[in-house]
C-alpha cells in the first residue's frame, strides 16, 4: 500500500470487521507473518494472535466500531493515529492513539498502542 492514511484505514478495517475469514484475509493484508502487536491489556505476535486478539475485542465490544480520531502523522517507516471506538456519530467510549511501525513492504511489523481513555470497568 502506497498511502499511509490507506494502511491505517485499512488496519482498523481489520478491527472492524466481525467475519473470521475477513479479517483472516484484512490481517494478512496489512500485517507482516512475524508482526507484533502490544498495548497496555495485549502483546501479541503473527496473524492468528493478532486475528484472536481482534475477535476478543470485538466480544467485550460488541456493536462498537473503531474509526480513526484525526489524521496520520508519519514520517521514514513510522504512524501514529489517533482512534476512538464507539457508536458510529455518538461520543466515542473509549479513544487510544497507536504507533506503527512499517516494513520494507509496506505492511505494519510492530503496533504499540496506548489508551488515552477508558470508562471504568471496561
Amino acid at each position: 500500500m502506497s498511502d499511509i492514511n490507506e494502511l491505517v484505514d485499512r488496519y482498523l478495517d481489520a478491527w472492524n470487521a466481525t467475519d473470521p475469514a475477513r479479517r483472516a484475509e484484512l490481517v494478512a493484508e496489512v500485517f507482516t507473518e512475524d508482526a507484533e502487536y502490544v498495548d497496555p491489556l495485549a502483546a501479541v505476535q503473527g496473524h492468528a494472535d493478532l486475528a484472536a486478539t481482534i475477535a476478543a475485542v470485538q466480544g467485550q465490544f460488541a456493536g462498537l466500531e473503531f474509526s480513526r480520531g484525526g489524521a496520520v502523522d508519519a514520517h521514514h517507516n513510522i504512524a501514529r493515529f489517533t482512534w476512538n471506538l464507539g457508536q458510529p456519530g455518538a461520543e466515542p467510549l473509549i479513544v487510544g492513539f497507536d504507533v506503527a511501525e512499517l516494513a520494507a513492504d509496506g505492511r505494519i511489523v510492530r503496533v504499540n498502542g496506548f489508551l488515552d481513555k477508558v470508562p471504568a470497568g471496561a
